[in-house]
This record gives C-alpha cells, sequence and structure tokens, in this order.
C-alpha cells in the first residue's frame, strides 16, 4: 500500500477527518474529533500507528513480528505500530485501518454515532 492509497483510505469513512495537530509530516486522522490514525505519509518505512482490541493486539504482534509492534508513543495495550509497507497485504493494513475506525467509532457517544449512521 503506498501512502497516497493509505491517505485515500483513511479518509473515505464516514467522517474522517485528516488533522495535523503535532507538526506538518504527522497526519492523524479522526472521526468525530477521535483519532483512529496516526502516520507519516513520507517516513520510510511507512508505518501507522492504530487502534487494536489488546487481546487481538498481542496475537498480531506475534503473528507479524517486527511488522506489527506495541504502539510507538501510545498505549501500548490499545495501540499497534503497523509496518505498511513492510510484506503485510494490502487486505490485512486495509483490515486493521477499518477495525480501528470501527473502534473509536463504537466508543463515540451514542448521538456521535446516531449522526454517523445519518446519509
Amino acid at each position: 500500500m503506498t501512502p497516497q492509497e493509505l491517505r485515500a483510505f483513511c479518509l473515505s469513512f464516514n467522517a474522517a477527518v485528516e488533522d495535523f495537530p503535532f507538526d506538518p509530516q504527522t497526519s492523524v486522522f479522526k472521526v468525530c474529533g477521535r483519532l483512529f490514525a496516526l502516520t507519516n505519509l513520507a517516513g520510510r518505512p511507512l508505518k501507522v500507528n492504530l487502534k487494536c482490541d489488546p487481546e487481538d493486539a498481542v496475537r498480531l504482534r506475534t503473528e507479524h513480528e517486527g511488522l506489527i509492534a506495541p504502539g510507538w508513543h501510545m498505549n501500548k495495550r490499545h495501540w499497534n505500530t503497523v509496518t505498511v509497507d513492510g510484506g503485510l497485504t494490502d487486505r490485512l493494513v486495509r483490515e486493521l485501518v477499518e477495525d480501528s475506525y470501527d473502534l473509536v467509532v463504537a466508543g463515540l457517544p451514542r448521538a456521535d454515532r446516531l449522526r454517523l449512521d445519518r446519509p
């Protein structure tokens, strides 16, 4: 997956926006003000921090050692750093991004979730 594809995929979700609260290089993708992906799209190798169910996070780190690691500068229980251009399939990367988005949406207040469901 290229940086452009990662960016486009993150922005394809309902109400997803890109922000740069830390510096001009760090893209932060949010839904309703909550972070679901964080990356430096110019970084090599391309990596992205994604929210993950704690049990899945540990399993993924074991299954994809060296490509999925505890979230860098994040709560290591709930976040993984995923090396996007390091050998993982695009399908798996998309699933991990989607899971991150879904976990964040599930944690939103009910009123925000209802607004996201509207066309």
